[in-house]
């Protein structure tokens, strides 16, 4: 009887790993509830005081006789009082804590000790966010979301590009009517340029005009010239593209004056003029001079040119994109003055942490650091903001280069025309020396 009743066990145990393994490959959530919450909640309860008391979250509660230093005279030793804490609630793909701080204690020092938490509680990783005064809410995810992102869904609107998925399991959209302009910072193979084919294979096929300024020669955006209203390659189209835009802009400042409005949006359809969404890839191209004279004079116009399209264009429908590699005050205090006005910020990995520091760093501290422990390997991982002012990380959908190319070209047909550029574009013949 004993040799069977072992045989039957065994064959449960392995019948039980068999399917816990299938759960938590094509299951991953029902898995967690099944068996990554329950343990992960009991180890959270066994360390919680022993983590709070490693990573100075404890406080001493002091007895009410004499103490010399930290010696005690007379009476009962000190005794460390761990944080009061919440019961692990479980979320889709980790657990949450809410911790009341102590007296004194602020939200840094659990950001210090999170990195503590992820090896005490065996988590991917942990999130510190205070909600409101006096605690904090610890958010631990039990894997990495975004090592096998699939394409989460999002309603399909006007200026609205479905680009990725968030840590959270969200869907990760651009939306440029309710954050006009956007900054991209990334290096060489993070995923920068997907992200732009994917943002112009989402907006292709919208009624609005799309302005490419690419002064690497056209070799990115230029795959894409068949959807584009316009294409500047170099410095010299670009001023004369971008001065375009601002006299468009100031026709459209008449239309809605006359309108008695404040926006294109409140103007009747037919009145209504196209969105345009300038694309610009590599931002250094613009403010790096070559030492000239002209090339000072260029770099000085796009610069004030793309400030105040920045400035002014979000209610007029002109809408700012623009990526870089580099992106630091070195280059002028051009960037930064247009930085302060592209609310929207998506950092991939980067080379130096100035970088970072310029896409985020005037937003919050704590994302600069995410975002450089961004590795090679996680390509399309960036840390993007939402129109809440929040932040998360996010991994932009893979779309090919053949299928971001055929998309565009499909709807070729619905490039909107933009006569003020066209006209600006159209260089004499001998003028251009």
């Amino acid at each position: 009887m004993g040799p069977i009743l072992l045989a039957l066990g065994l064959a449960v145990l392995a019948w039980v790993l068999v399917v816990g393994d299938l759960l938590r490959r094509h299951r991953p959530v029902w898995h967690w509830y099944a068996a990554g919450y329950p343990v992960t909640a009991c180890r959270v309860l066994a360390t919680w005081r022993k983590v709070a008391m490693l990573n100075d979250l404890a406080v001493s509660r002091r007895p009410p006789r004499g103490l010399l230093g930290d010696l005690v005279v007379k009476g009962d030793p000190l005794r460390p009082v761990a944080p009061r804490f919440s019961f692990p609630r479980a979320t889709r793909m980790g657990l949450t804590v809410t911790v009341r701080l102590h007296a004194g204690q602020t939200p840094a020092t659990y950001m210090k000790a999170a990195d503590a938490l992820v090896h005490a509680w065996k988590v991917h990783a942990v999130r510190v966010t205070s909600p409101e005064r006096g605690f904090v809410l610890l958010t631990a995810t039990d894997t990495d979301p975004l090592e096998r992102p699939g394409l989460a869904t999002a309603p399909a609107e006007l200026l609205s590009a479905l680009i990725g998925v968030l840590e959270s399991g969200g869907a990760w959209v651009m939306n440029l009517r309710l954050v006009p302009h956007w900054l991209i910072a990334g290096a060489t193979r993070s995923g920068k340029s997907t992200l732009l084919a994917r943002l112009i294979t989402q907006l292709s096929g919208q009624p609005v005009a799309l302005v490419g300024i690419d002064c690497k020669g056209g070799m990115e955006l230029g795959l894409f010239a068949e959807r584009l209203s316009a294409l500047a390659t170099c410095r010299r189209e670009v001023v004369a593209v971008l001065s375009a835009l601002v006299v468009d802009m100031q026709d459209r400042m008449s239309a809605c004056r006359s309108a008695g409005v404040r926006s294109i949006w409140e103007l009747p359809d037919k009145l209504r003029p196209v969105p345009v969404v300038v694309i610009v890839d590599e931002i250094a191209e613009l403010y790096l001079s070559d030492g000239t004279r002209e090339g000072k004079a260029e770099a000085e116009q796009c610069s004030t040119l793309l400030l105040r399209l920045a400035q002014l264009g979000a209610a007029l429908g002109l809408h700012l994109v623009v990526a870089g590699q580099r992106v630091g005050s070195d280059l002028g205090s051009g960037v930064t003055a247009l930085r302060a006005q592209l609310a929207g910020r998506i950092c991939h990995r980067v080379n130096d942490p100035g970088t970072a520091e310029m896409a985020l760093g005037d937003l919050n501290k704590d994302a600069v650091a995410v975002a450089q422990s961004i590795t090679a390997e996680e390509r399309g991982v960036a840390i993007c903001t939402g129109p809440d002012g929040g932040w998360s990380r996010a991994r932009s959908h893979l779309t090919p280069t053949e299928e971001a190319v055929s998309t565009a070209r499909k709807h070729a047909a619905m490039t909107p025309e933009l006569p003020v550029i066209s006209h600006a574009l159209a260089v004499p013949e001998g003028d251009d020396k």
